[in-house]
């Protein structure tokens, strides 16, 4: 079955566009040509990444994108912008945006980062993963790569996609110091124009979700003047 990629843009033109691309790179298209329609698309039809413009008729881009993490869909978003706005771009990424994407744009780039959000939604079950030791573990914290899930006391995690490769990298070098440029790097994958804030947003948001004490966390230390470290919790 192919994935379903909505598109929400108030300019036609851009949506005739990305929908030819999508369609022609095997991915089943909806559209939406204002944010409320959007947001009720989203809703309703529960695509696998939604392609979302920050400046939309009736609701904008960070609205929708807002108002959907808020009851909990974690489908991928990919946010266009017709401003080079760095306030917006990390407004965006804080409120559970995905990537971002400044108009005018490739619709070849665009088609590449739907491919690669995309590529890991084709997994095994948890238990096979367990069976074949395609997880990780640290304390009371598994995490299911292959799957994109995580658990936390055996209670499956709501993480945004940004939230999980985050938490993922962190597993994967338990005990390292991670700076945040190192962090930045590799789960956003290009320099986010130095700005690390986003780093120590998501970090805040994986410890309201595994820590017990957020102002005293067990497993995301920081590092004063370094970055982070995820550690197994001592024992008490």
């Amino acid at each position: 079955m192919s994935k379903r990629v909505l598109v929400v843009d108030d300019e036609q033109s851009i949506v005739t566009l990305l929908q030819y691309n999508l369609e022609q790179a095997g991915y089943e298209v909806i559209t939406a040509l204002d944010g409320a329609a959007g947001k009720q698309k989203a809703l309703e039809e529960k695509p696998d990444l939604i392609v979302l413009d920050l400046m939309l008729p009736k609701m904008d881009g960070i609205e929708v994108c807002k108002q959907l993490r808020q009851e909990h869909v974690q489908i991928p978003i990919i946010m266009l912008t017709a401003k080079d706005d760095e306030f917006d771009k990390v407004l965006g990424l804080e409120l559970g945006a995905d990537d971002y994407m400044t108009k005018p744009f490739s619709p070849r780039e665009v088609v590449a980062r739907a491919k690669a959000i995309l590529r890991r939604t084709k997994q095994p079950d948890v238990k096979e993963q367990e069976e074949n030791g395609l997880s990780f573990e640290i304390g009371e914290v598994k995490v299911f790569p292959e799957q994109y899930e995580a658990y936390f006391k055996n209670e499956q995690l709501e993480l945004t996609p940004k939230e999980f490769e985050l938490l993922l990298y962190l597993i994967e070098n338990k005990g390292r110091v991670l700076t945040r440029d190192q962090l930045l790097q590799a789960v956003w994958n290009y320099d986010f124009a130095g700005d690390t804030r986003i780093v120590d947003v998501h970090i805040s948001h994986l410890r309201e979700k595994i820590e017990e004490n957020t102002k005293k966390p067990l497993y995301i230390k920081t590092i004063r003047g370094l970055g982070y470290k995820m550690e197994k919790p001592k024992v008490q």
